[in-house]
């Protein structure tokens, strides 16, 4: 009889090793230009590649050097009226980074410099869109440094009267928001997505800013909108779209508020695993979720490890719908 030999392979038997995944930037630098749509004057944004671990980095090309630089961070934010704003110890200030730090979230974009030589980043269309675009030009470098994420770890929740938002524990990252509106075109929309490497360039970076035609008087007097109009916005009088061409999204006004959100969110310093509830939120309450968050340690833990949900968002995957509702 012959004796029995049992083989054994330990690469076999071990456990899969953790993933990870690597910040990412730009392989080359792209610039455009456009209106800012509070301040009304025309910008020069040019988007370069940076180092690993750089995060976000605005420059004010204008100013003098040693003003010139605002880390985009919930600890800079200085004003979240109609827009989110930056600014840092010397005075220098950034506003209306909203739409292009939702275009560096839904494309996984850690580090990256953006030159501007004022102190608004331009509105383009009003859409995250253009942003992506430009990302997709200049093309996206992987680089040698592990991504980190923070995961939530237990429900944070904020609140204003009628308006909230949370953010609870999840395997992955999911943005749900409704909001309610007077207006007969908008009324009720709700929209829940779940961001499987998600497709924020299909279902969300063309959403466009929206504003109601009976305030811009009052907004422009107070220094804002001087420079929207229907090319960067939706414009709705009454009940009615203005914008010629109507809406691009049947529920398009809720898909914005969820581009705001990812924008804001993404101050925290990098992406979120959680899922994120809002009703009726803006960037005021947004931010207040952040700050309730990063400063409340026992809510949340870094990791860098892709099985715990933390893949890039990049704009060649597709997201899960959770639920859409227009009432």
């Amino acid at each position: 009889m012959r004796d029995f030999v049992e083989t054994f392979d330990p690469a076999a038997e071990a456990p899969a090793a953790p993933r990870l995944l690597r910040q990412r930037t730009l392989k080359s630098p792209i610039g455009c230009s456009g209106v800012g749509l509070h301040s009304g004057h025309t910008v020069s944004m040019t988007i370069r590649p940076a180092a690993d671990g750089t995060g976000i980095l605005f420059r004010r090309t204008d100013l003098p050097r040693g003003a010139q630089d605002v880390a985009a961070h919930w600890r800079n934010v200085v004003d979240t009226r109609l827009a989110t704003t930056i600014g840092n110890d010397a005075g220098a200030r950034v506003g209306t980074i909203e739409h292009l730090m939702s275009a560096f979230a839904g494309c996984g974009v850690d580090n990256a410099i953006v030159e501007l030589d004022a102190a608004e980043v331009p509105v383009m269309d009003g859409s995250a869109a253009p942003f992506v675009f430009l990302i997709e030009c200049a093309g996206i470098a992987e680089q040698r440094t592990a991504r980190r994420a923070i995961k939530v770890t237990r429900p944070v929740v904020v609140d204003d009267g009628e308006k909230s938002i949370a953010v609870h524990p999840a395997s992955g990252f999911s943005v749900s928001f409704e909001i309610d509106f007077a207006s007969g075109a908008i009324a009720r929309q709700s929209l829940g997505l779940r961001f499987m490497n998600g497709s924020f360039k299909t279902d969300i970076a063309r959403a466009r800013t929206f504003g109601f035609e009976h305030e811009v008087s009052a907004l422009r007097e107070a220094g804002l909108a001087r420079g929207g109009s229907l090319d960067n916005a939706v414009v709705i009088r009454g009940d009615t779209v203005l914008n010629v061409g109507g809406l691009r999204y049947d529920d398009e006004f809720v898909r914005h508020k969820i581009l705001d959100c990812i924008g804001d969110l993404y101050l925290a310093g990098g992406p979120i695993i959680g899922r994120v509830e809002g009703a009726r939120s803006g960037h005021a309450l947004n931010h207040k979720l952040v700050v309730a968050l990063m400063t409340d340690e026992s809510a949340w833990t870094y990791t860098d490890r892709a099985e715990e949900g933390l893949p890039p968002m990049g704009s060649d995957h597709v997201a899960e719908p959770l639920a859409s509702v227009r009432a």
